[in-house]
């Protein structure tokens, strides 16, 4: 590492990040590798010495592993810090990331938030400690910096340092070059922007306050970005690398509608084609302390963001005892009121009234609402109790019985790491009351999932651009981009890697079924026929009897054919 930067071979390894603000698992690329590769380039490495690979690349090519054996430094990022369920990759496991550095000849590097601990599996209720997994070097601060300074000056420059947003305005625009080394890129792969990181609050459980209080990146610095990132061909973006997007560009509590509107706007400016701009986080307590800031603000991005947009809120529970006991910031009537407001300002749909937010039911437009909120749940924190469960519970059902929306509701187990508070407890909550999650989650599943899908997207709902992904039992299963996409079953098993529009028409309890959009009447099978509401397979035996149709209302049936159906061409009725 005491060579001329300009004559480094580097690989980059991503084994994905899951963490509270940052998504990296495909179809995202998180900012890891992006700002590792922009320091390199920084420190003196020529981007055409710089090789990017995704850990799901080398477990389909073998051929791959000599780009991390012959390199002159390897560089593993990864980590999970919040524990989730996968369609688009498999994080590594710790055996995987072990063999990286055993199978490098050259300096490795180990960096991310798997720096925070590690479980012996990627999953809830698991305690995680601190392991150097046989890496030369760990970066206990930022992995881009601690590449950076070792290259650029060799072993003594080594530190546990982290960047600073200065830095990140330049390694951020000089790292975009390898989205474009990602097996998904172009088209199904979205960036996760950051526009802070850290938080200015202390729930006993999170790592975000491990970053320390918020740092924000000016408005310009995160559009020069999204500009970069257009440059390689990306389309597709996720403001998700922040605690609290309505804080942006503010003191780290209260809303700056206008910083909001320079980013989105600016955003906008820069990428006027873009095909998803969506969000992650945001602090209910933001809404409840400061409610028309945070209304104005909201409003600013339902006007620039695109449909299906989720803003997560951590209640994390609404039992008092655990909020008491975790640090956490709203009541769990205080998230109901930010629920509304949200759903006031932004639960309209693109073509509807945004008026008569939330709009929902048979004379609602047929797209996904703009914004909604999406509930977190975590189990396992101090003071957890059977009644907690019911608190839950009831909470989520007084969001059903106001007729409110909410998105998604992520119910999970707290993971234990150190530095936290909660890891004096570690798992052990979690684990005693493991028979009574499992219950519980079944029922949220049953009782309010189901019956809140059919509100966010009732029978005759359009989902543009669904990227298919895998068959399984007969059908094909795909996703749009976008942040907590739905996952949408067609029937009959189609090409995979393609898009197809979809109209929604039958629910499960995290997953819809669908036909393609519009569905031509003389091509359409007799498995897509039968999933229309209102036709079974008497009907759809007469519909394909009768063949061909010069008009959707030559056909006889029940059903409303005509939000769903084409012949030859014709146009349908709505959402189109």
């Amino acid at each position: 590492m005491t060579r001329d930067p300009a004559t480094l071979d580097v690989t980059i390894v991503d084994g994905y990040v899951d963490e509270p603000a940052h998504f990296g698992v495909p179809p995202y690329i998180s900012t890891y590798p992006r700002y590792t590769a922009g320091a390199l380039v920084d420190a003196g490495v020529p981007a055409e010495r710089i090789t990017y690979h995704t850990i799901d690349g080398l477990r389909d090519d073998k051929r791959r592993w000599a780009d991390v054996a012959d390199a002159d430094l390897l560089i593993y990022v990864g980590g999970m810090t919040v524990p989730g369920k996968y369609v688009g990759g498999t994080p590594a496991e710790p055996d995987e990331v072990r063999r990286l550095t055993w199978e490098a000849d050259g300096t490795t590097l180990l960096g991310g938030p798997i720096r925070f601990g590690v479980g012996e599996e990627n999953k809830g209720a698991e305690e995680t400690e601190r392991d150097d997994l046989d890496y030369d070097f760990v970066a206990k601060g930022d992995v881009e910096a601690a590449a950076h300074d070792l290259v650029r000056e060799g072993l003594e420059g080594f530190s546990d340092r982290m960047r600073d947003n200065e830095e990140i305005s330049r390694w951020a625009r000089a790292g975009a070059f390898v989205v474009e080394q990602h097996p998904n890129h172009p088209d199904y792969l979205i960036a996760e922007m950051e526009t802070s990181r850290g938080c200015a609050y202390r729930c006993s459980f999170c790592t975000e306050p491990l970053y320390g209080d918020p740092a924000f990146r000016t408005a310009e610095s995160v559009v020069d970005e999204v500009d970069a990132l257009s440059d390689h061909g990306v389309r597709d973006f996720r403001l998700g690398r922040q605690a609290d997007i309505l804080a942006f560009g503010g003191d780290g509590e209260a809303p700056n509608p206008d910083a909001l509107r320079d980013l989105y706007g600016g955003i906008r400016e820069v990428a006027p084609d873009l095909r998803t701009l969506h969000l992650d986080n945001m602090n209910p307590v933001t809404i409840t302390d400061y409610p028309e800031r945070s209304r104005e603000g909201i409003r600013i991005i339902a006007e620039h963001n695109t449909p299906g947009d989720t803003a997560a809120f951590g209640l994390e529970s609404a039992d008092p005892v655990v909020q008491e006991e975790n640090n956490l910031l709203v009541t769990a009537e205080e998230c109901l009121e930010a629920v509304r407001i949200v759903n006031e300002e932004a639960g309209w749909r693109p073509g509807g009234d945004r008026d008569s937010a939330p709009n929902f039911g048979s004379d609602a437009s047929r797209r996904l609402p703009k914004l909604l909120p999406g509930i977190n749940l975590v189990h396992g924190l101090d003071g957890e109790r059977s009644e907690t469960f019911e608190h839950n519970k009831q909470f989520l059902r007084d969001v059903l019985e106001e007729g409110l929306m909410v998105r998604r509701i992520n119910i999970r187990q707290v993971m234990a790491f150190e530095g936290t508070e909660m890891s004096e407890t570690g798992a052990e909550i979690a684990r005693d009351h493991k028979q009574q999650f499992k219950q519980y989650k079944r029922e949220v599943r049953e009782e309010i999932d189901n019956a809140m899908l059919q509100r966010v997207a009732p029978p005759g709902t359009v989902l543009p651009d669904v990227h298919l992904e895998y068959h399984q039992d007969g059908k094909t299963f795909g996703r749009q981009l976008g942040t907590y996409a739905l996952l949408v079953a067609v029937p009959g098993e189609r090409e995979l890697g393609r898009t197809v529009d979809v109209a929604v028409t039958d629910h499960g309890y995290r997953s819809v079924t669908g036909v393609p959009y519009p569905l031509d009447l003389n091509a359409a099978s007799m498995d897509e026929l039968t999933a229309v509401p209102g036709i079974g397979r008497s009907t759809a035996g007469d519909v394909v009897v009768n063949r061909p149709y010069d008009a959707v209302d030559a056909v006889d049936a029940d059903a409303d054919l005509r939000s769903f159906a084409t012949v030859d061409g014709e146009t349908p009725e709505a959402g189109d």
